[in-house]
């Protein structure tokens, strides 16, 4: 998935300095991250038992995961590329919006170990979690994910082509404040046991047309 120079371009991060854009910052910072210009990515190797999760279900909390982000006010959209390298179920690495442990939104593929990963979106509100997933590819390792925030209602798209083809995976609503600043970026979990890496290709952030 390649893309163009777009006009609105807030944060434009291709990860080919060994210096993140000074915007950045990290929630629950990893054992081990590196920016490799030569690939180039942001190459992030999460703790075990790591994971964003509210209560839902299996009746546990965690919100332990590593979290690189920006807070960025009013609408938006947010695109990235990953290239995983998975070694337990679960191990995950996408995008995330946020505006407190209680109320975000992430999404990316979460591995299985037999059969075909899951590609999903979980959405958190007062403190509950709800997951929606569908297959994906048991032998890809790369996609592209965006997040468009557009007033209060959310379009989390994905695409498995160079030519940005996006496709509709969940469209949702959050009850906050229109103008009041998301944190938004990238995060991996390692629900289970460590050991898996993954490789962000950019992250973009772009004011959205009026």
């Amino acid at each position: 998935m390649q893309l163009t120079k777009k006009p609105g371009v807030i944060l434009d991060e291709r990860f080919t300095q060994s210096a993140l854009d000074p915007r950045l910052r990290w929630l629950n910072p990893p054992p081990t991250w590196t920016v490799e210009p030569s690939l180039p990515a942001l190459v992030l190797t999460p703790a075990a038992r790591t994971d964003f999760w509210q209560q839902t279900h299996y009746g546990f909390r965690a919100d332990n995961g590593p979290f690189l982000f920006a807070e960025i006010p009013g609408d938006f959209t947010l695109t990235t590329k990953v290239r995983s390298h998975p070694v337990h179920q679960y191990d995950q690495a996408g995008l995330m919006i946020r505006v407190d442990a209680n109320c975000w939104i992430k999404t990316a593929v979460e591995y299985e170990l037999s059969g075909p990963a899951k590609l999903g979106v979980v959405i958190t509100h007062q403190g509950f979690s709800d997951w929606s997933v569908q297959d994906f590819p048991h032998a890809s390792r790369e996609i592209g994910l965006r997040i468009r925030k557009t007033a209060l209602d959310f379009t989390i798209e994905f695409s498995e082509k160079e030519s940005g083809d996006w496709r509709l995976l969940r469209l949702a609503h959050l009850p906050i404040a229109a103008a009041a600043p998301l944190a938004c970026g990238l995060y991996a979990c390692c629900p289970k046991g460590d050991g898996f890496r993954a490789e962000f290709e950019f992250l973009e952030i772009v004011r959205n047309a009026d």
